[in-house]
């Protein structure tokens, strides 16, 4: 159920709908495990959320320009290949592994744009062409068996931490009031919420739709390729399915917090604080002895009953 569904079922003021529903998810999972609430726990669960928070963020600027991105996990297991290739833990090839990295993010999403917008592929053929391409080329570089080690600094920034505050969640922080401030406070965010709105208005209004949109596109790559850096950090190792699934976690969501699939519409603050409920609802799955499966049917029934909800209300 979106955010703004939520508010207008409940009558709730409008924002409020998802701290509220994280609220009553805290409170029946405390009532389940006290322990679930502690600090500790918390601080762990925000955590495991970081790279799943920074994906949401690239994949939010994406679907208010009216597409999506497939190729977004695939392209966080590439990065992470990349991180362990030179297999040191020195951090002096550091410098090298990040710019390759963004380099990657920046070239995969204007080609995801360019496709979209230049040779009117669909965004969901366009990034899931890209997502093979991008697995094809990790597999056959690492003939199925990626290994090696991580820089130590990459392991202090998904795993790290300062004065008690995970290094990860201070990235995710520092990234998402970015993305806040350019979507809400800048002339560019301006763009993308027009081009989503009605890209054939843009237009009309001396905007370059399709540029905005190949601009969405490379945001969204470049933050997947900070999220593969991250992740791969936390875990300490690498495979060639580094992030399976983000691509789907990503676009639930931005759909629970309320981002319109039709483009130009939502907020990407309520779109982490969807990932953050995702991520809280599967591990309250755990703690209440349901098998891991179910995370899989429940996140299902999620898509399904946001989507449809978000269809039958969005234009009241």
């Amino acid at each position: 159920m979106t955010d703004a569904t939520l508010s207008r079922r409940l009558r709730l003021p409008p924002g409020l709908a998802l701290p509220l529903a994280l609220g009553v998810l805290l409170i029946a999972a405390g009532l389940v495990q006290p322990s679930f609430l502690s600090f500790r726990n918390m601080r762990d669960i925000l955590t495991q959320a970081a790279p799943l928070c920074i994906v949401v963020i690239g994949q939010t600027f994406v679907i208010l320009a009216r597409g999506l991105d497939l190729s977004v996990a695939s392209l966080m297991a590439t990065v992470a290949v990349i991180a362990t290739s030179f297999n040191t833990t020195g951090n002096e090839v550091l410098p090298q592994v990040v710019l390759m990295s963004l380099a990657l993010g920046v070239a995969v999403g204007f080609v995801n744009g360019w496709l979209v917008v230049r040779r009117n592929v669909s965004p969901f053929l366009a990034t899931l062409a890209m997502m093979t391409v991008l697995q094809g080329a990790r597999f056959y570089y690492t003939q199925g068996a990626p290994g090696g080690s991580l820089p130590s600094a990459l392991r202090f920034l998904g795993a790290g931490e300062v004065a008690g505050v995970p290094v990860n969640l201070i990235v995710l922080l520092v990234l998402l009031a970015g993305a806040a401030f350019l979507l809400g406070r800048t002339v560019p965010g301006r763009k993308i919420y027009i081009t989503g709105g009605n890209p054939r208005s843009a237009e009309l209004v001396g905007i370059n739709a399709g540029r905005t949109t190949i601009l969405c596109y490379v945001i969204c790559s470049v933050m997947a390729a900070i999220a593969g850096l991250v992740l791969v950090g936390y875990v300490g190792s690498v495979d060639n399915w580094v992030g399976r699934g983000y691509e789907l976690d990503s676009i639930v969501a931005a759909v629970i917090g309320g981002i319109a699939l039709t483009g130009g519409r939502g907020s990407v603050v309520n779109s982490v604080l969807g990932a953050i409920i995702l991520v809280l609802t599967f591990n309250f799955v755990v703690i209440v002895g349901l098998p891991v499966q179910a995370q899989f049917i429940i996140k299902g029934v999620v898509i399904i009953v946001a989507a449809t909800l978000f269809n039958r209300f969005a234009n009241r």
